[in-house]
């Protein structure tokens, strides 16, 4: 009886202890599964138009920490980088695709704790130019590599000191109607004796047209243009072909009102001058403008179409043209315009084979010819040429601080980026003054040349003097053209200085 009543003591005990072991494990939860980590974005694909533009993207998660990034920031801008749990808003900006091809890039959103998430963007191209005037690029060939061995940066660091033939193939109605002679080989043979292994050869199109209806040039026009390159080619110089003010149609209509008329035009002038030059190596670069009139944004934007369409132009062309150094200018080709304004260069499929240019002349002091009531001419340049008797011509600005300035920052902006900058032109005018005046001035002159040249070298900028060719006061004439000699020892003397 004891026994049997121990025996069932124990089973029960026994029992409740088993029970509750159970129940322990089973409140302890141990066999709970955890939170599951997700990621997600309110939408996969984003199809921006041309014009630059904004979308919000919603990201959820549970996730501690996540990032994103783009495949292409070149056109694209995210507002945030990052962000933690919950559901968090960023927008994701596109500039505007002032090229005739859509283009695509990939956000991914990231977190080390699940999946990745991808939205796929694209942005269509502007409509492509109208057809205004005949395709003239009829003979495209496979590009040839052959001579074109170096990039822009490459190409720049062999470029010294630049002339330009001023007034001369730009003249409206012809060559010769600015008062110049017809260049030589001999003008170009004592331009290279003097230290100058490149030309500036600014160049009119328009005037020279077989039809206006047609925007054909004149066969005759571009042998001449071609006969001039060469005399620069054979002297182992490098040379510039642009289309200039040309009477204004592109410089003075930066225009919504002219831009498709416009790139029409600069698309038939560029396919014709790239096809007849094509054979040239790289000692031969294309220079989309000249001094482009450009105040604001909106102008900028139409600016860079046509610096876009002369790239495209060029390329299409094949050849040498395939990879030859294309220059894109500023706006008014201005350092502090361009500066603030020229925020991003046209998109070119060959990479490193474009420079940007602009253009440096401190008005009072390099053109002005009179006094106005806003300010006087200044006279004299730099530390220690200031006039002790004519302060009323002393600078009160535009020496050598500002040059530091300016020349740095298109050092900032473009040189240490890998884009070379072209000061296209530059020059001091003599004055008409007489004894001591003139003696300071001249002294002042030399002083703004030497330094202009030694300064741009300094900042990666490459130096292009100014010549037009007169002789007299208010000229900045080096050559003598008609005879072929030096008119001006002194500034040419000082812009080799600028070298030492």
């Amino acid at each position: 009886m004891k026994k049997t009543v121990i025996n069932r003591l124990f089973s029960i005990l026994l029992y409740v202890a088993f029970f509750g072991l159970w129940s322990c494990n089973s409140d302890s939860g141990t066999d709970t599964k955890p939170e599951t980590i997700s990621l997600s974005a309110d939408t996969n694909k984003i199809d921006f138009q041309t014009k630059g533009n904004a979308a919000a993207i919603k990201v959820t998660t549970n996730a501690t920490a996540w990032t994103v990034t783009t495949s292409d920031t070149s056109w694209i801008q995210l507002s945030q980088l990052s962000g933690g749990t919950g559901t968090t808003t960023f927008n994701i900006t596109a500039s505007e695709n002032i090229g005739t091809v859509t283009r695509t890039a990939v956000i991914t959103i990231s977190s080390n704790q699940t999946a990745s998430v991808q939205i796929a963007v694209s942005q269509v191209g502007v409509a492509p130019v109208t057809t205004l005037y005949p395709n003239y690029n009829t003979n495209p060939i496979a590009a040839d590599a052959t001579g074109m061995a170096s990039n822009a940066v490459e190409l720049a660091a062999k470029i010294k000191l630049g002339w330009n033939i001023g007034n001369t193939l730009e003249a409206t109605g012809g060559e010769t109607n600015w008062g110049n002679p017809k260049v030589s080989k001999e003008l170009i043979d004592l331009v290279k004796a003097n230290g100058f292994n490149a030309i500036r050869i600014p160049c009119s199109w328009d005037q020279n047209l077989v039809s206006s209806t047609t925007g054909q040039i004149s066969t005759e026009w571009m042998n001449r243009v071609k006969e001039v390159v060469q005399y620069c080619v054979d002297n182992d110089m490098y040379v510039i072909v642009n289309i200039h003010w040309d009477g204004g149609w592109l410089e003075n209509n930066c225009t919504e009102e002219k831009k498709e008329a416009n790139n029409a035009k600069q698309k038939a002038f560029w396919e014709q001058i790239a096809t007849n030059f094509r054979d040239f190596d790289e000692h031969l670069l294309f220079a989309s403008a000249n001094e482009p009139n450009v105040d604001n944004a909106a102008q900028m934007a139409v600016l860079t179409s046509y610096h876009q369409t002369f790239i495209d132009a060029v390329r299409s062309t094949g050849g040498k043209n395939a990879f030859r150094t294309l220059i894109v200018q500023g706006p008014s080709t201005d350092i502090e315009k361009t500066n603030k304004l020229m925020t991003a260069l046209p998109t070119d499929k060959v990479a490193n084979r474009m420079m940007a240019e602009i253009h440096f002349y401190p008005y009072q002091f390099s053109l002005m010819t009179k006094d106005e009531s806003w300010g006087k001419m200044f006279y004299y340049w730099g530390a220690g040429n200031h006039s002790t008797t004519d302060t009323d011509h002393n600078p009160t600005w535009g020496e050598e601080a500002d040059l530091d300035k300016f020349f740095l920052s298109m050092k900032t902006q473009f040189v240490d980026k890998g884009i070379p900058v072209v000061l296209g032109e530059f020059g001091a005018i003599r004055r008409d003054l007489t004894g001591d005046a003139l003696a300071l001035h001249l002294k002042s002159r030399a002083d703004y040349l030497k330094n202009v040249v030694k300064k741009a070298r300094a900042n990666g900028l490459l130096p292009f003097y100014w010549d037009a060719g007169f002789m007299g006061v208010n000229t900045m004439t080096l050559f003598n053209r008609t005879n072929n000699t030096i008119y001006d020892a002194q500034a040419l003397t000082a812009l080799q200085d600028g070298l030492k």
